[in-house]
This record gives C-alpha cells, sequence and structure tokens, in this order.
C-alpha cells in the first residue's frame, strides 16, 4: 500500500493551525455585545403578597 509524502500535508496542518491561533481569535474578540451586563445592585428589591380576585 503505497504511503502519503508527508511534505505537503504538514505544511496544510501548520499553516491551518496558525490560521485557527493567530488570525481567527482577534478577529472573534473584537466584537462586542450590543448591551453590556449591567451590575445588580446589593439590595432585595421589595416584592408584595399578591391579592387572588376569586379569594
Amino acid at each position: 500500500m503505497p504511503q502519503l509524502n508527508p511534505a505537503p500535508w504538514l505544511f496544510i496542518l501548520v499553516f491551518s493551525w496558525l490560521v485557527f491561533l493567530i488570525v481567527i481569535p482577534p478577529k472573534i474578540l473584537s466584537h462586542t455585545t450590543p448591551n453590556e451586563p449591567a451590575h445588580q445592585s446589593a439590595e432585595k428589591p421589595k416584592t408584595e403578597t399578591w391579592t387572588w380576585p376569586w379569594h
């Protein structure tokens, strides 16, 4: 069974990993979310009991 020449495949493997590790992360990290998360206040909101109309 013939063996493949590893020279072009090794270059393709190394080049694809360089693209994945160097080119793609800055492009993904440059996107920002439209609404940044807001901090919640430490105090709990005051809740009221429900008034059920059928009781």
